[in-house]
């Protein structure tokens, strides 16, 4: 990955790949909960497929961190293989930053499977989604996978806020938002106090939470995926370009929200020319480890 020619690095994209083998049952609900995001998002068209994809970020000079979403226990779908984007990653290491993706209800048997990733794979992080894997993020009983991503330096990624999974269904698809209230991050930073974090998305109704959270602890950072910029709230926009202009990070939520899209409107707002390389690249370049 030659950083010098990047022009910025999107900290949050998802693998839209399924498993190899859904039954038609789970194909149907996977389907049914993309299409509902799709509308939510009303986003255009976006290349889902893996090598689409590291060709789609090439083209504009980005690298972006790609992962996928295990809620195995919760939604009864099989998971894309964490391999498998992995794989991917070591075929486009000009593009692509690998995170992993485990369900917290796997406990002990998670906790393994991370510290192969990380081993085998070169996993550098790991995502969670805790309205659609259904915990509190300051439960014990994903403490054990957050002991092997911290023994490892790794780095945890937490969805936070509203989610447009689910959004339009019929009770929101059974997923409920009160488990990504960012607030419940700051216990998860003081317990893991080595463990860099990241606050995923502006996040509504919480976002002075979040702002909070990532204040007061020095390993908190917040990415600015899944909303257009010009629609956040003036406290984010204040904070970004002062107390926390070395903690954000540039994010789209590809392929629900692309980089073009989101850099288009970034460029409208009220962020300081000197912050805005910051954002799009340097942070995340030093969270990443990718310079020294």
């Amino acid at each position: 990955m030659n950083l010098d020619e990047l022009v910025a690095i999107d900290v949050h994209t998802h693998a839209h790949v399924s498993a190899p083998k859904l039954s038609a049952e789970e194909e149907a609900a996977a389907k049914e909960v993309q299409a509902a995001a799709s509308n939510y998002f009303k986003g255009e068209k976006a290349p889902t497929g893996l090598d689409e994809m590291a060709e789609y970020y090439r083209q504009r000079k980005m690298a972006c961190v790609v992962f996928p979403v295990d809620s195995e226990s919760a939604n009864g779908i099989t998971r894309t293989p964490n391999e498998l984007v992995a794989e991917a990653a070591m075929q486009n290491p000009d593009v692509f930053i690998p995170f992993a993706s485990i369900d917290p209800a796997k406990g002990k048997m998670g906790a393994r499977e991370a510290r192969r990733l990380i081993t085998d794979y070169g996993i550098q992080g790991f995502k969670f989604h805790p309205s659609t894997q259904e915990f509190y993020p300051n439960d014990p009983k994903a403490f054990p996978l957050y002991e092997a991503i911290a023994e490892s330096g790794k780095i945890a990624l937490f969805h936070s806020g509203q989610t447009g999974i689910g959004a339009g269904m019929r009770g929101g698809g059974g997923i409920r938002l009160k488990y990504s209230n960012p607030m419940y991050l700051d216990d998860v930073a003081v317990d893991f106090p080595d463990m860099p974090i990241i606050i995923a998305h502006p996040s509504f109704p919480w976002q002075e939470e979040a702002l909070a959270v990532a204040t007061h602890k020095p390993q908190v950072y917040i990415d600015l995926s899944g909303w257009s910029p010009k629609y956040f709230p003036p406290i984010l926009v204040q904070y970004a370009n002062t107390l926390l202009k070395n903690k954000v990070l540039f994010g789209s939520d590809y392929p629900l929200f692309t980089p073009d899209r989101w850099l288009g409107d970034f460029e409208k707002i009220a962020i300081k020319p000197e912050v805005r390389p910051l954002i799009l690249k340097e942070n995340a370049a030093k969270l990443l480890q990718l310079k020294e």
